[in-house]
C-alpha cells in the first residue's frame, strides 16, 4: 500500500489555479510545492491550468531524490477535445458526446502519460480518477482501464476524488461496493466543520480497506487563523461560493479548537488535522494553503511550517475528539451534488437522479437517503 505520510501539499494551494486569496507568483508556488522533511507528498491535477499544474509541481519536485517524494495526479475532465463550459469547467471525458466506452481506456492512458511527462515523472504513487460523473462512478470499462494503467506501472494505486463540491454520497458507495477491491485511495472533502456527509462514507471505506486523503480539512482558510468577515475575497475567490455567513459560523469553533489545542501545545489547524485523522479510514490530510489579502494576514510560508510540524502521534483524548464532533455538526446545511432524492430534471455532469444501484447501497449501508442526504436549514 502506498504511503502518503499524514500531511500533503495540494497543487490547489497558492491561489493560482483554484483561486483561494492572493496568487503566488511561479518561483513562491514552486517553492510552495516543494517536498522536504515531512511533506513529501504533492497532489496534482491534469485540468489545473489545463496542465500548469503539473508543470509546477515538475518544477517543485525536480532535483528531490524521488524516493523522497510521493506524487498524486487526477485525471478525468477533458481539456483537449472537450470545449470549457463556462464556470462548469471542461467536460468529464465519459461525455457521450466526446467518446463512447470504447474510447475510454485509450483517453485514460494518454492523459495520465501528458500529465506525467509535465511532471517530468515516469509514475504517479498514486492516480485519482477526478470529479466522476454517474458514469465514472459506475462503469467496469473506466475502473478496468484504471487497473491496467495501474498493471502497467504507469501508478503504484489508484483511487477516486469526488467533486468539486459536497456529496457524491451514494455513488461513492456504489462504487466501493463494486470496484473496492481494486481502489486504493479516496479524497474527500472532510474536517471539523464539515462531518457530514463525507463521515456516512468512511465505515464503506473501512471495510474495503480504501485509505482516505482529505481535502478542506482547514474549511476555506478557517483553522490558519487569519480569515475574518472583514477579510477581502477578490471576485474570482472560490470561497464567494460558499453559503452566507459560513466565516461566521466558523469563527467562534477555531476559538473553541484554538483553546483545545493550548493544552496540547496544537494550533488550531492542527488540532483539525488530528481531529480528521482520527476518523476512520483517514491516513492523510492535505488543507489548502492559502495567503489572504488584506492586513494580519500571515505569510504563506509560515502555514506550511505550521503543516509541517503536526504530528501524527495521537494527541487529542476522546473526550476533545467527541467535543470537536458536536461542535462541527454540518448534518443538512447544504444541497448536496450526485445522486440525492432533491434532484429534479435532466441528468448533469454533477447531479443526476437516484437510481436502483444508488439505493441498493443505501440500504446495505443503512443510509436514508430522503433524511440523511437533503438541505433541511
Amino acid at each position: 500500500m502506498v504511503d502518503l505520510g499524514y500531511a500533503a501539499l495540494g497543487a490547489w494551494s497558492g491561489g493560482r489555479f483554484m483561486h483561494f486569496g492572493q496568487p503566488l507568483d511561479d518561483e513562491a508556488l514552486v517553492e510552495l510545492l516543494r517536498p522536504s522533511g515531512r511533506l513529501r507528498t504533492v497532489i496534482t491535477a491534469d485540468v489545473y491550468g489545463t496542465g500548469q499544474a503539473d508543470a509546477v509541481v515538475g518544477r517543485a519536485i525536480a532535483g528531490v531524490p524521488r524516493r523522497d517524494v510521493r506524487l498524486v495526479g487526477a485525471i478525468g475532465h477533458d481539456f483537449y477535445d472537450g470545449e470549457r463550459q463556462g464556470a462548469k469547467g471542461f467536460p468529464r471525458f465519459t461525455d457521450p458526446a466526446l467518446r463512447g466506452p470504447e474510447g475510454y481506456a485509450d483517453y485514460l492512458r494518454s492523459a495520465a502519460e501528458r500529465s506525467l511527462e509535465r511532471c517530468g515523472s515516469d509514475r504517479f504513487d498514486l492516480l485519482l480518477l477526478h470529479n466522476p460523473d454517474r458514469i465514472g462512478y459506475t462503469s467496469e470499462v473506466v475502473w478496468d482501464a484504471l487497473v491496467d494503467l495501474r498493471d502497467q506501472g504507469l501508478t503504484d494505486a489508484i483511487g477516486v476524488a469526488p467533486g468539486p463540491a459536497n456529496g457524491f454520497t451514494l455513488d461513492l458507495l456504489t462504487c466501493l461496493d463494486r470496484f473496492g477491491d481494486e481502489i486504493d485511495w479516496a479524497m474527500l472533502i472532510l474536517g471539523p466543520l464539515e462531518p457530514w456527509p463525507a463521515g456516512l462514507v468512511l465505515p464503506a471505506c473501512e471495510q474495503h480497506d480504501v485509505r482516505v486523503l482529505t481535502r478542506v480539512t482547514d474549511y476555506g482558510g478557517i483553522f490558519w487563523g487569519d480569515l475574518r468577515p472583514d477579510t477581502p475575497l477578490v471576485d474570482y475567490d472560490h470561497r464567494r461560493y460558499r453559503p452566507e455567513g459560513w466565516i461566521e459560523r466558523g469563527i467562534p469553533v477555531l476559538e473553541k479548537l484554538a483553546e483545545i489545542g493550548r493544552n496540547h501545545r496544537m494550533t488550531p489547524l492542527q488540532v483539525a488535522a488530528q481531529w480528521t485523522l482520527a476518523q476512520p479510514a483517514v491516513h492523510c490530510v492535505a488543507p489548502t494553503l492559502i495567503q489572504e489579502l488584506g492586513d494580519g494576514a500571515r505569510p504563506i510560508a509560515d502555514k506550511r511550517e505550521e503543516l509541517e510540524a503536526l504530528t501524527a502521534e495521537p494527541r487529542l483524548t476522546q473526550a476533545e475528539l467527541d467535543r470537536i464532533t458536536v461542535l462541527g455538526d454540518n448534518s443538512g446545511c447544504m444541497a448536496l451534488k450526485g445522486a440525492t432524492p432533491a434532484f429534479e430534471g435532466d441528468e448533469r455532469p454533477d447531479q443526476w437522479a437516484i437510481g436502483d444501484l444508488q439505493l441498493q447501497a443505501a440500504r446495505r449501508w443503512g443510509i436514508d437517503p430522503d433524511r440523511q442526504l437533503v438541505k433541511i436549514h
